[in-house]
């Protein structure tokens, strides 16, 4: 299941950003643009982890954090534009697990999420699987039907985000951006080839195609009709 995250930070800019991460993360994402909302919505929905600006209009994210903590357990990473030593304390004896300053670097932000999320589920066990393909995060090895399948970097890389977002219509934009880490541009094929290279691994034995192309788009996992 989906790990829940809620976003409470006022700044529009930022919860976009953070949005769109998190969910290509594969985590499922709520954001409220003040404390009483993020409030409500943790009430309604319990999250797993909340990302909360310490500078929020109206109630502020130590009084948030605060609430937060008194209704339950959750992790909290807080996030603030003033980097003072009492800040950071004030921040941390609210509640919070983690203390980010902005400008941050959303790698480290999403590192920073995938650590506290770690301390909750220590026996969590990191294997990916759809249908009849499973991956194992932690040695890095797939395997279908029985058979290893042996994989490059970047075509470990490629395959661990399709089974993070199975069914989901994944754009050319996106996968550049999540395996590669820039945009090769429109006219680059490199990402046909490393399609073109894991389909022959994943089918080598006849099997069924589980990555297919939506045309004009991007590609998707799914099962062959």
């Amino acid at each position: 299941m989906k790990e829940q995250i809620l976003i409470i930070e006022d700044d529009e800019a930022i919860v976009k950003v953070l949005r769109r991460a998190l969910a290509y993360e594969g985590y499922q994402v709520n954001y409220a643009l003040d404390g009483e909302a993020g409030l409500n919505i943790a009430r309604d929905r319990r999250p797993d982890l909340v990302v909360l600006d310490l500078m929020l209009p109206g109630m502020d994210g130590v009084e948030v954090c605060q609430r937060l903590r008194a209704g339950g357990n959750v992790l909290i990473l807080m996030l603030t534009a003033r980097d003072t030593l009492h800040d950071r304390v004030q921040g941390l004896d609210a509640g919070a697990d983690d203390y980010m300053i902005k400008p941050f670097e959303l790698e480290e932000l999403l590192a920073r999420v995938r650590a506290l999320l770690r301390r909750t589920q220590p026996d969590r066990v990191p294997i990916l699987s759809f249908a009849d393909l499973t991956l194992d995060t932690s040695t890095r090895q797939a395997i279908r039907k029985g058979r290893v399948i042996s994989l490059t970097a970047k075509e470990y890389d490629l395959l661990e985000l399709f089974l993070r977002h199975p069914r989901q219509v994944l754009t050319r934009e996106m996968i550049f951006d999540r395996v590669w880490g820039y945009d090769f541009g429109g006219e680059s094929n490199v990402l046909d080839v490393y399609i073109r290279y894991l389909r022959q691994k994943l089918e080598n034995e006849g099997e069924t195609r589980l990555i297919h192309t939506v045309r004009g788009v991007g590609y998707v996992l799914r099962e062959t009709p």
